[in-house]
């Protein structure tokens, strides 16, 4: 395994810099990183950007806001946050979505600091019962991409300002507010550090773990990052997108599987217009699916005909068939 540390705090410099790693470096090796972001708010790919946003409150403070590769939820970055991302290959037992598998690391590491930390729902870690961690992941031509968070001693106030939370995932949580939910890791350390230290000590135990071997990015490197940059992470059209056009919203959240958010236009009972948008995870281009179901009565025999040969769990991770005409429908 290579130790990758990246050399900005831009939020869009290293959601390239993770591309970079993930297409175009030696596909025969494993790589492990850690980086942090400037006050930042990441996106979900399949997210609706001004719909999980506070804008004025983001734009008062000058927070970038960036959309990922991966799905999930948006989750706020600043100095005080840590953040960690595996790419390995598919085989001996790993499957995308497999979550555990790579945030197990890091509990053990914690655990070595005197944290008690467990894994938990879809994707988080938590102390005590409150989310440190949130992590996804995106897979490709047998490559995986798991990257997560670690609140360490993030501004918690900023976390619930900046993050327009749908009220639905506060209910279904059980609790009032995003401030409620989440917690520092530096709270619950046996040894008070700040962050630096608490970085360079993950990198020491990862690699006494693993043996990794650290990589350093040459000039090529970064003028290659560069350019992706520029073409993708730089760009309103890939950060925040056209709104979708509808008439029709229909959202439901799904056990297991995260918001689903359906925009559709209907005219005289046929689907003309859709688009699909959520904290969902899914390896699938969503407009193979949107094509599929284009053109189709509204109605249940017809929505199963057009989605006979559709595999929807792979656009739409755990969810069945039956749940997405459910969503269309109801």
């Amino acid at each position: 395994m290579r130790y990758i540390k990246s050399p900005s705090t831009d939020a869009k410099f290293n959601l390239a810099l993770e591309q970079y790693v993930f297409d175009r470096m030696d596909r025969s090796q494993s790589y492990f990183m850690l980086w942090q972001n400037d006050h930042a708010v990441i996106i979900g790919k399949h997210q609706n950007t001004i719909g999980e946003i506070n804008e004025p409150y983001v734009r008062e403070h000058h927070i970038d806001v960036v959309r990922r590769l991966s799905g999930g939820g948006a989750v706020y970055h600043d100095l005080g946050n840590l953040n960690f991302t595996f790419i390995v290959s598919e085989g001996d037992g790993l499957q995308s979505f497999d979550f555990s598998v790579f945030c197990r690391p890091i509990v053990q590491a914690l655990a070595h600091f005197g944290v008690e930390a467990q894994i938990n729902g879809r994707n988080d870690m938590t102390i005590a019962g409150k989310k440190f961690s949130g992590n996804s992941q995106y897979a490709k031509q047998g490559r995986i991409m798991h990257h997560g968070t670690i609140l360490y001693d993030s501004d918690l106030d900023m976390v619930s300002k900046a993050l327009q939370v749908s009220q639905a995932k506060i209910v279904s949580k059980g609790v009032q507010s995003v401030r409620s939910r989440v917690t520092n890791v530096r709270e619950y350390m046996k040894e008070d550090i700040p962050v630096e230290a608490f970085w360079e000590k993950l990198e020491q135990y990862m690699a006494a773990e693993t043996g990794m071997q650290a990589y350093t990015l040459t000039e090529e490197d970064i003028a290659r990052i560069r350019v992706i940059q520029q073409q993708r992470y730089d760009t309103w059209e890939w950060n925040y997108g056209a709104s979708p056009q509808y008439r029709i919203r229909k959202e439901r959240r799904f056990e297991g599987c995260g918001k689903v958010e359906a925009y559709m236009e209907v005219e005289k009972g046929i689907l003309h217009q859709l688009d699909f948008y959520g904290d969902y995870f899914g390896n699938g281009e969503k407009q193979q699916l949107i094509d599929a179901l284009i053109g189709s009565k509204m109605e249940e025999s017809a929505l199963q005909k057009r989605l006979e040969d559709i595999d929807v769990g792979e656009y739409v991770c755990h969810l069945t068939q039956k749940d997405l005409i459910a969503l269309l429908l109801q």
